[in-house]
């Protein structure tokens, strides 16, 4: 498909974050098996300890001048509006962040640290969306999109792009799953450089959608109050993007999903084993390897992506006992 990210596109923007984003490890998972190696691409690294930074500030450090001073926009629970924070404080112009009320402090905090300015909505896409675009309507500010946007899935896929750069025999990459972009940049980036590697989406069971959407070959809407159940606040989006499932469906293998006490264990022993701290959201793709071996495809090198580590102290307390 010619609306698909390119291989350029994702290169392109990995040169926009040179200096910017930190070219993330590949940590050893010790004890992960002896016949096979996990590695965990530990995006919690990251100045805002998550991967949105590649997306936010690719595309936002690409606008013209002149749009760029007016201010930008974004809806997000949380780690993208953080990133919209960050790249707009980095570049000194306005931001505006619609986040649902129930968005974790300790992610709240932060984009207040910024310098942002939060919005409260519901915690529905409906209400995220349309209050955004009314922001963006009468103030002339540009909306930067969490995920279903070609600028967004390119800088996401530099992620992709240093894992096979890193490991150029990986076999399998373990990539969470919400809005898609993460999903989608890293599978466009990995099969355009080894083609051979298998991308398998990991999400929990209590959050879906992206299963049921590739099993029915359109995007499919799980209702907020199903998806609000899951302790992985960062993976409540309601529904996949279009263009997203769109690099689903031509680049991504397969998708597991994983139980909330299972999301618990893993972040345990990434602390404990790995030494990293994980958000629920970042724990997934770990649990999928920790918990869901049998489903997976047979290879020797894994590389799960840690996408985020923004924990509520709280929960961790809570996790780690």
């Amino acid at each position: 498909m010619s609306d698909l990210v390119s291989l350029p596109e994702i290169e392109s923007a990995a040169e926009r974050l040179a200096g910017v984003t930190v070219r993330t490890p590949l940590v050893p998972f010790p004890g992960a098996g002896d016949e096979a190696t996990l590695l965990v691409k530990a995006e919690s690294l990251q100045p805002i300890g998550a991967f949105k930074l590649r997306g936010a500030y690719a595309t936002i450090s690409g606008l013209p001048p002149e749009q760029r001073e007016r201010g930008v926009v974004t809806h997000s629970s949380g780690n993208h509006a953080q990133a919209v924070a960050y790249t707009a404080r980095a570049l000194g112009i306005p931001a505006v962040l619609v986040m649902p009320h129930t968005t974790p402090g300790v992610k709240v905090d932060a984009c207040i640290a910024l310098g942002a300015e939060i919005v409260y909505v519901e915690p529905n896409s409906e209400a995220r969306e349309e209050t955004a675009a009314k922001l963006a309507a009468a103030h002339g500010f540009t909306l930067i999109p969490p995920y279903d946007d070609a600028r967004v899935i390119a800088g996401q896929g530099t992620a992709g792009l240093e894992i096979v750069r890193d490991r150029p025999d990986v076999d399998v990459v373990l990539v969470p799953v919400s809005g898609g972009g993460l999903i989608a940049g890293v599978a466009a980036a990995v099969k355009a450089l080894r083609p051979a590697a298998k991308v398998i989406g990991v999400e929990p069971e209590l959050a879906a959608d992206a299963g049921d959407s590739m099993r029915a070959g359109r995007p499919v809407t799980w209702d907020a109050e199903k998806t609000g159940r899951t302790i992985a606040d960062a993976l409540r989006v309601q529904r996949v993007g279009d263009l997203p499932f769109a690099h689903m469906q031509e680049y991504v293998d397969g998708m597991v999903t994983v139980t909330d006490d299972e999301i618990r264990r893993t972040m345990r022993r990434l602390a404990r084993e790995a030494r990293l701290v994980a958000e629920p959201a970042g724990a997934v793709a770990t649990a999928a390897y920790l918990h869901h071996r049998d489903e997976l495809p047979p290879g020797r090198t894994y590389v799960s992506v840690l996408s985020g580590g923004n924990v509520d102290p709280a929960l961790f307390l809570d996790v780690l006992r």
